[in-house]
């Protein structure tokens, strides 16, 4: 139908395309939105929508006020754009947490950084753009994280800490048994009591999901001199 048509292809800014850009932008938004609050994740349904619907009225603002005001002809809609851009990233840290030595919320953070980029799409008029973005953002959040865990089991940084009840201890026993289970060290710490009657040792390490911890556990207690396991 030709008057839908126009309505897509408009480019001057009117109240029927202002509704027509908030409302696909809100619906861009919370299709993201809703598979992130589907994870738990800090940033949710809401918080994507109001970033999307947000970029959305800046852009229209960037467009409408050049073609509007007589004064501002030579003004560039793009100008509050790059300031979108660039602003949304402290948005995006605050999704960004660490939990003991792991990190979460980056791929949150991500969305929140694209989908103000969607908003804008939106905004601008370039729907083609949006439609495909947004199709394509949910295929690496919903697809590509099926496949992403098939074939690269996420690892969890934990702190294992082994305590000695003297100053020997079997360091090669013990690291047969982390490369046993695919355990990788990061780094590592020793310490010894003023009497060098006890040992402490801090590993930071890489823990594959599929570790069998009561096994894990039972073999590092055939260590001699073992007295006491933690992993946090």
């Amino acid at each position: 139908m030709p008057w839908i048509e126009s309505l897509f292809t408009q480019t001057y800014i009117d109240p029927i395309q202002i509704f027509l850009r908030l409302l696909l932008s809100l619906i861009l938004g919370g299709c993201i939105g809703w598979e992130r609050e589907s994870r738990r994740q800090p940033a949710g349904l809401r918080t994507h929508i109001l970033i999307c619907l947000g970029a959305t009225l800046l852009m229209i603002t960037s467009i409408y006020i050049p073609q509007t005001f007589k004064n501002f002809q030579n003004g560039d809609p793009g100008r509050i754009a790059a300031q979108v851009v660039s602003g949304i990233g402290f948005l995006g840290a605050g999704a960004i947490f660490r939990l003991g030595v792991n990190v979460k919320g980056l791929t949150t953070a991500a969305t929140i950084w694209v989908v103000a980029a969607v908003g804008l799409s939106v905004g601008a008029g370039v729907y083609a753009g949006a439609l495909l973005g947004t199709m394509f953002i949910l295929f690496v959040l919903t697809t590509l994280n099926k496949v992403e865990k098939k074939y690269f089991p996420a690892s969890h940084y934990k702190v294992l800490q082994l305590n000695f009840g003297s100053n020997k201890i079997e360091t090669e026993s013990l690291f047969i048994i982390l490369e046993k289970y695919e355990i990788k060290v990061v780094s590592t710490n020793m310490q010894h009591s003023k009497d060098k009657k006890k040992t402490r040792i801090k590993l930071i390490v890489s823990l594959p999901q599929k570790t069998e911890l009561k096994r894990l556990y039972k073999e590092l207690n055939g260590i001699d001199n073992i007295t006491q396991i933690r992993l946090g």
